[in-house]
């Protein structure tokens, strides 16, 4: 299969911003073998400023546009250096796209974005994808939350199956840090509006998606003929279960929208 992963800024880091190793090193584990596995593995991360945040010792996310792409260029020199070395080990190759709105939404740039990651495919590379966070700071250039990212790449790549690593099992009958009875839901086979009435909760206090930038997600990959699964990036080793098709997390059924 042509799997696209993301993973969220909770699972790559701690809340100092400083590198959550254990669960980072997992993650390029277990992409490493299913790219042994024979499938294509493209990877969407947060963790940019997040990681930016903890380089330069600053005590709280900034609020400051100027100082967030500051982080952005700092983080992203550290995520990628972090990358490079952990899947060298596993003998695998990555490859660093930065994306803006503009790029998806102008045909032409859009094409050549669909090249690209086509041809590093069939090289045999791994594909790491971020927003562009330097320079995309309007609803002009911005995509806005990778989330959203993530389903735009897996629709430009027709992949078979997105999946959101995030700090939550999947989608719940409520939302369960305030519900102690909230079931976890591991089947959703339509996107209705009680559906999206489920969101709840803003993310992390690094991060910038929630539930219903998942579910916005999943609407778009969904309609364009493709799976999307919602699980907790602590464990990435429930990969391979969804890989396999196995129930893990909530799982969102494609379909073609005519």
């Amino acid at each position: 299969m042509r799997i696209v992963v993301k993973v969220g800024t909770s699972t790559l880091a701690y809340a100092t911003g400083r590198l959550n190793i254990r669960h980072t090193e997992q993650l390029v584990k277990v992409l490493s073998d299913l790219k042994n596995e024979g499938h294509e593995v493209i990877l969407v991360s947060s963790g940019a400023i997040g990681m930016g945040v903890g380089k330069l010792s600053l005590p709280t996310r900034p609020k400051d546009t100027t100082t967030k792409q500051a982080c952005a260029a700092v983080g992203q020199c550290e995520l990628m250096y972090t990358y490079d070395r952990l899947f060298n080990a596993y003998n695998h190759t990555v490859a660093q796209i930065l994306l803006t709105g503009v790029d998806v939404e102008h045909t032409e740039r859009r094409v050549n974005f669909q090249n690209t990651l086509s041809r590093l495919l069939e090289l045999g590379a791994l594909p790491i994808i971020n927003e562009n966070d330097t320079v995309a700071t309007d609803e002009i250039t911005s995509i806005g939350d990778n989330d959203t990212l993530a389903a735009i790449v897996a629709c430009c790549a027709k992949a078979d199956m997105l999946v959101l690593l995030s700090d939550i099992d999947g989608l719940y009958t409520a939302n369960p840090h305030t519900h102690t009875d909230a079931k976890l839901i591991p089947l959703v086979e339509e996107i209705t509006p009680e559906v999206m009435a489920l969101a709840d909760g803003a993310g992390s206090a690094l991060g910038t998606g929630g539930m219903a930038t998942k579910l916005r997600a999943a609407r778009m990959v969904t309609g364009s003929g493709a799976d999307m699964v919602i699980a907790n990036g602590a464990h990435p080793e429930l990969l391979y279960d969804i890989a396999a098709g196995r129930s893990a997390g909530t799982r969102f059924a494609a379909h073609k929208e005519d």
